[in-house]
C-alpha cells in the first residue's frame, strides 16, 4: 500500500510530510480545475476534491490511498479564485483588506473502492492593508498561484489578525481532519 498526494501544491506536500509521510507518491490531477455550480462551498469543495481523487485513480496500484483536495476562499458569498494577473491580485486583496472571509477545503479518500470525503470551514480576519503594501507584496509574486491571492505561511502573514478555525486548512491541508479520516483507512502517524 502506497499514499498518493493527488495534487501539485507544494504546499500540501510540505505538509503530508510535517505531519510523518516521509515516502509518498505526488499525482497531480491531469484535468482542468472544474467549478461545481449551484452546490454551496463546502459540498463544492468536496465534489472537487473527489473528482481529483477519481482522475488520479488509474495512475495508481489496487491498493494505493488517494489523497486528493480542494481550496476555496469565499467573500460575501462568492468565491475569489486564484489571480489572473497582478492587477487582479490587488484587487482582491483591496477587497479583503479589514474584512472577514471564508476558506473551505475538501478532502477525498479514495482506497479500494472506498472512500471517505470531508470539508473544512475557517474565518480568516484581515487587518486593514494600505495600497503601499498591497503593491508590494504582490510585487513578491507570493499572491499569483493562492485562492485569495494571499499565502498565511508566507509574507501574507502580516495581514491577519486572526484565524478562526484550523490554520492548516487555509494553508490547504487541513491536517486534523485528514489524519481523522485516514484512521478510517487504517493509517496512522
Amino acid at each position: 500500500m502506497g499514499i498518493v498526494l493527488a495534487s501539485g501544491s507544494p504546499r500540501r506536500r510540505v505538509l503530508m510530510q510535517m505531519v510523518g509521510f516521509g515516502d509518498f507518491a505526488v499525482i497531480p490531477d491531469p484535468s482542468e480545475e472544474r467549478e461545481v455550480p449551484g452546490l454551496p462551498p463546502e459540498k463544492a469543495v468536496c465534489e472537487i476534491a473527489l473528482g481529483k481523487a477519481k482522475n488520479v485513480s488509474p495512475f495508481c496500484e489496487q491498493n494505493d490511498i488517494i489523497i486528493a483536495a480542494d481550496t476555496l476562499v469565499y467573500i460575501d458569498g462568492r468565491p475569489l479564485g486564484k489571480p489572473d494577473d497582478a492587477e487582479h491580485a490587488e484587487a482582491m486583496l483591496r477587497e479583503l483588506s479589514g474584512r472577514k472571509h471564508t476558506v473551505y477545503t475538501g478532502i477525498a479518500i479514495l482506497k479500494d473502492g472506498g472512500k471517505a470525503v470531508g470539508a473544512e470551514v475557517t474565518d480568516v480576519f484581515f487587518r486593514e492593508i494600505t495600497d503601499e503594501e498591497i503593491t508590494g507584496y504582490v510585487k513578491t509574486g507570493e499572491p499569483m498561484d493562492k485562492a485569495g491571492a494571499y499565502g498565511a505561511q508566507g509574507l501574507g502573514a502580516v495581514f491577519i489578525e486572526r484565524i478562526e478555525g484550523d490554520f492548516f486548512n487555509v494553508m490547504g491541508l487541513p491536517l486534523c481532519r485528514l489524519m481523522k479520516m485516514l484512521k478510517e483507512f487504517g493509517v496512522t502517524i
